[in-house]
């Protein structure tokens, strides 16, 4: 259906968004609807000419790189010519003189908190709430249902298997063992609990020992002889243990212990961004409704699941009583971060004077910042009273500085104090890494947080590179140089500009949510590097990830990496080429066949379901959470490799037809997938795959969402 457009000032707004801005997210604030508009026309037109010059110096610098790579393609490498090169075309800047931030009225959930981190599609409203409440999860219920716990059968029964209760208690109890340590007891061994004189007693029978560090202790709910919960606190984290001798979850347990709840998404980034699929005014308003409900504290989903019809809606905060008797409240939900576009992509839901489309940052910039305005007084999301927004794919220190004019354009219309609106840094480019110090400059009033995007970082790599020859594989990519240089610059200049203890320092996410005992395994390397974050897919992950946030002081172990040898400029700018590579035809084959399904596994539900973030089944059948961040890795990848000859067009084409009828299969029990094959010409998602691949080397910065977009846009109407 094609668009309604209303006259407001200079600009033609969707009347969809019109009736959402004026109806919905300015009513009951001190923001007029004309006070709103009048500014924003202003503002809108001020920076959209701004937004487009840095747009132009990206494409600009992309292909003087370029040509510096095909006019030296003959000549060895020499890294420092390269770096002279990057530093004449102002690619690199000059590093200024030490600093540490200065952000002020920040939540203690990004100052002092460490502990994992969701990223959850905010136009999914009930998967938005499941990620706001899951700062507090069960541990039973993420041991039992995942692979952490070993099955006990060879068949998986629905029903409950008492051995597998009892490994998870087990589990549970060893937990407590590590992190709780009582005096000449063994938490295996206990029976009950009472409170005396204000420190908690845990029983054998008639004997009473206390806890080895009793500060652990902070409060309790019920009855001081015998209480109904126990909330104890390790490296800033609280975790509840819960005492109910009617649940069935009891029933194996000496101790009536029924359940450990652990605080597990301290923060959530609500994503407005790579995992949501959102193109015109329809898709933004359902976006912007559900953040808006976020902040005014009412957003509900109501949902049926096996005949039965349930409603989600915000958890309230905990209450107990502290251990000197007093009433106390725990934050009942994850700190919410939103995340918006980046500068790039323009969106048909406000179009200016000109006849051009809205830069999309700038209209998420006002809009998100308006619905905290209902948070701003209640404080029901920041007790600060700030708003976090994370921004995505800046490239460099001028645009980290533009975000800065933005969002103080942003509080004068809205009329918030300066620095209210503080700014996430995604360090996910290849200008940003390299100026990163430069870019924390540039908002060191606003910054409270910096993360590492080993995908989107990756897709950047190549494409800026596309000129200097064919990438290594992809698998290879981990343990490079430039990539272990990434990760650590990121940490180090963090610490050296003042985030310890004033802001997140994160690293990327774990993509494999059915293999938690893996990230178990494998996820305190993000802790040991450094991060007081880590992204996890799911709020299950969110709870285990987060024991291994009592494993381990991150401000201790940041201390400590403060003093370890600096990350030199030359390895972060050591190009992943491979040296005349040798691979084999199956081998090449193996590589686009791997890349190819899981690209047309993401692409083919976001052209025709609108689905933006998805567990997308490998070539192995493993369950991969995928968003444009790695459908830019994959479709760079390919581009580099057909364009440096190590495969041909025709070779990719009919590999990707194969793994269409593998995609199409994989989805064959769901009810709204539309199958590629065999007629491929008339599969708009079929074709937009493949656009992402031909015309790889074209698209900015290697980006997807322009394809994206575009063709959505054409299945949508």
């Amino acid at each position: 259906m094609k668009e309604q457009y209303t006259k407001i000032k200079n600009l033609l707004v969707s009347n969809k968004l019109l009736n959402f801005v004026n109806d919905e997210l300015l009513c009951d604030t001190k923001i007029s609807p004309e006070k709103f508009w009048d500014g924003f026309d202003k503002v809108v037109h001020e920076l959209s000419p701004k937004n487009k010059e840095l747009i132009q110096i990206r494409e600009d610098l992309q292909k003087k790189i370029d040509t510096w790579h095909i006019k030296n393609r003959n000549n060895e490498f020499n890294l420092q010519k390269y770096k002279k090169f990057l530093k004449e075309i102002n690619y690199l800047k000059e590093v200024g003189p030490d600093f540490k931030i200065k952000t002020t009225n920040v939540d203690k959930e990004i100052t002092s908190i460490a502990g994992p981190q969701l990223v959850v599609p905010i136009m999914n409203e009930r998967y938005a709430l499941n990620a706001a409440n899951a700062r507090w999860m069960s541990l039973y219920d993420s041991l039992y249902g995942t692979d952490v716990i070993k099955q006990s059968e060879d068949n998986i029964s629905e029903r409950y298997d008492p051995l597998r209760g009892e490994m998870v208690i087990k589990y549970g109890r060893d937990f407590l063992e590590k992190q709780f340590p009582l005096e000449n007891l063994k938490w295996h061994n206990i029976t009950g609990f009472k409170i005396n004189d204000n420190s908690l007693f845990v029983l054998k029978d008639d004997v009473e020992v206390s806890l080895k560090n009793k500060n652990k202790f902070i409060g309790y709910r019920g009855e001081v002889s015998n209480p109904s919960a126990i909330i104890l606190k390790n490296n800033n984290l609280h975790i509840e243990i819960l005492i109910d001798p009617k649940a069935f979850s009891a029933q194996q347990d000496r101790a009536n212990i029924s359940d450990i709840i652990v605080e597990a998404a301290v923060s959530t980034i609500c994503d407005n961004e790579d995992s949501v699929a959102a193109v015109d005014a329809e898709d933004k308003v359902i976006c912007y409704r559900n953040w808006l409900g976020l902040m005014k504290g009412n957003l509900r989903s109501t949902f049926v699941k096996n005949g039965k019809t349930y409603e989600r809606k915000l958890n309230p905060d905990r209450s107990y009583i502290s251990k000197d008797g007093q009433g106390l409240k725990l934050h009942g939900r994850s700190l919410l971060l939103v995340r918006n576009v980046g500068h790039l992509m323009t969106n048909p839901s406000i179009i200016l004077k000109d006849g051009s489309k809205i830069p999309e940052g700038i209209m998420d910039a006002f809009i998100t910042s308006a619905a905290c305005l209902h948070d701003i007084d209640k404080k029901g999301n920041s007790r600060s009273g700030s708003i976090y927004i994370v921004k995505p794919k800046m490239h460099g220190p001028d645009e980290t500085s533009f975000t800065d004019l933005i969002f103080t354009k942003v509080e004068e219309v809205l009329e918030l104090e300066k620095y209210t609106c503080k700014i996430g840094i995604m360090d996910e480019e290849r200008r940003t890494s390299s100026n990163l110090k430069e870019c924390i400059r540039t908002l060191e009033n606003r910054v409270f947080f910096i993360n590492t995007g080993f995908l989107d970082r990756t897709g950047d790599e190549i494409h800026t590179s596309m000129e200097a020859g064919p990438m290594i594989k992809k698998s290879d990519m981990k343990s490079s140089k430039w990539i272990v240089a990434y990760e650590n610059n990121n940490v180090d200049i963090g610490l050296q500009c003042g985030l310890s203890g004033k802001a997140q320092i994160g690293k990327g996410m774990w993509a494999m949510p059915d293999k938690m005992k893996d990230m178990l395994e494998q996820k305190t390397g993000h802790l040991n590097a450094g991060a007081n974050c880590a992204w996890v897919p799911s709020p299950t992950a969110a709870a285990l990830h987060a024991l291994h946030y009592h494993e381990i002081n991150i401000f201790e172990k940041q201390k400590k990496l403060q003093s370890r040898e600096k990350v030199k400029l030359d390895d972060l700018l050591t190009i992943p080429i491979a040296d005349r590579p040798n691979w084999s035809v199956e081998e090449i084959n193996s590589e686009i066949s791997n890349s190819s399904q899981t690209l047309l596994g993401y692409v083919v539900r976001w052209i025709d379901q609108g689905v933006g973030c998805s567990k997308v089944p490998d070539i192995n059948n493993i369950g991969l959470m995928e968003d444009r961040a790695t459908l830019r890795i994959s479709s760079q990848h390919i581009a580099n490799w057909i364009h440096h000859g190590i495969c041909t067009s025709e070779q990719v084409l009919e590999i990707m037809k194969k793994m269409a009828n593998i995609v199409d299969e994989q989805n064959k029990d769901d009810k709204l997938y539309q199958k590629m094959a065999p007629n491929f010409d008339k599969s708009i998602a079929f074709k937009a795959a493949c656009d992402l691949v031909f015309l790889g080397r074209s698209q900015p910065s290697g980006y997807t969402e322009p394809l994206l977009h575009l063709n959505r846009l054409i299945k949508k109407n």
